[in-house]
């Protein structure tokens, strides 16, 4: 069952996260305050419905929008594969080993999705996988964010 983060409106909890792969930097959440929204996607190279969304993702990362990623216990060599097959949307992305990151900004599962605003806090979540027509909706968000 999913459920709808407390965290909406809030910043994001302080966290600092080592590289998932070796291609890209980690995430630590003092990035985000830069003045640019961007996406938070939660994955997972074990989640099935997370391979489901990844065109979707490749759609907004060559539309222009910033998308980090954190990888929920998951193994470098996994993550690497996974991106290798599916594409890497990300410009970032934090091992998240202990899903400690993942409950601390309230999502329940993976693969979920969160609009940061250029300020840093939580705007938008979208809970599941992207789906073709979700996609105008995220944009939507994500523009909302940057006003």
């Amino acid at each position: 069952e999913f459920v709808e983060s407390g965290m909406i409106g809030k910043d994001l909890p302080y966290f600092e996260l080592r590289p998932a792969t070796s291609d890209r930097p980690g995430l630590a959440s003092a990035g985000f305050a830069d003045g640019q929204p961007r996406l938070l996607n939660i994955f997972a190279s074990w989640c099935l419905p997370c391979a489901a969304e990844a065109p979707q993702l490749a759609r907004l990362a060559d539309s222009g929008v910033q998308i980090a990623g954190v990888a929920i216990r998951d193994r470098p060599q996994d993550v690497a594969r996974f991106l290798a097959q599916y594409g890497n949307p990300y410009v970032a992305i934090g091992a998240d080993d202990l899903s400690e990151v993942q409950l601390a900004i309230g999502s329940s599962g993976v693969p979920e999705t969160f609009v940061i605003d250029g300020a840093g806090r939580i705007v938008y979540q979208h809970i599941g996988d992207i789906r073709a027509d979700d996609v105008p909706r995220i944009i939507e968000e994500l523009e909302k964010a940057g006003a």
